[in-house]
């Protein structure tokens, strides 16, 4: 069975790759590496409203099912992002009701908005923080040469003025490997995880190709 990872929700950002939506952060709780999930309008206002404590004159619908829990003696357990698929995270949910456990599949949008309001533990496996997480490295220092060098290599466009997807892969595939490898440390180490796992899928993709 693969080594379970316990999370923590760091915050949530502008997506700078999909318009209209947000990146969800979680962060591995013992260690450097973080996890960036795409979510959407409607599903990030409720996470920052249970970060930021807000109470809204009438209950969400995540409030009113933490609510539902809360008056009926059940226990939300835990969190558990147990696949990712095709690009997706998928969910499940451990209830305790005091007699007996019940797991239910969740969307990961809902399953942390409803995670941060009742306050329990959020996991993952390795096999997953390994393949979508990025590791935040100490920075490292480079040559003023090199740097210069780096910047006549750059095309002209950067990825936040590309809005279809479509070309995104397109000015990925042209990129070289040591300009993906500069471009994923900078994200790194600007704490830009939606880009940094942007770069880091590429590289994976091109090694998976050659094999």
């Amino acid at each position: 069975m693969d080594t379970r990872v316990k999370l923590r929700v760091q915050g949530l950002t502008n997506s700078q790759i999909q318009s209209g939506a947000y990146a969800l952060i979680l962060a591995e709780e013992k260690g450097s590496r973080r996890i960036p999930i795409i979510v959407g309008t409607t599903e990030a206002q409720s996470i920052a409203i249970a970060l930021e404590k807000i109470n809204p004159p009438r209950p969400l619908t995540h409030d009113l099912f933490s609510a539902f829990l809360q008056s009926f003696d059940i226990r939300l357990h835990e969190v558990f992002i147990y696949k990712f698929e095709d690009g997706i995270f998928f969910s499940e949910l451990l209830f305790d009701n005091g007699m007996r456990r019940v797991r239910l599949d969740s969307r990961t949008s809902d399953a942390i908005a409803i995670a941060l309001r009742v306050q329990c533990d959020i996991y993952t496996t390795e096999g997953i923080i390994r393949e979508c997480g990025v590791m935040l490295e100490e920075s490292s220092l480079l040559e003023d040469d090199e740097d210069k060098e780096d910047e006549d290599l750059m095309y002209d466009l950067e990825p936040d003025e590309i809005k279809d997807e479509a070309q995104l892969q397109r000015w990925l595939s042209l990129l070289e490997p040591d300009e993906i490898e500069t471009r994923l440390q900078e994200a790194i180490e600007n704490e830009n995880y939606e880009y940094a796992k942007m770069y880091k899928d590429e590289l994976h993709r091109r090694k998976t190709k050659k094999e």
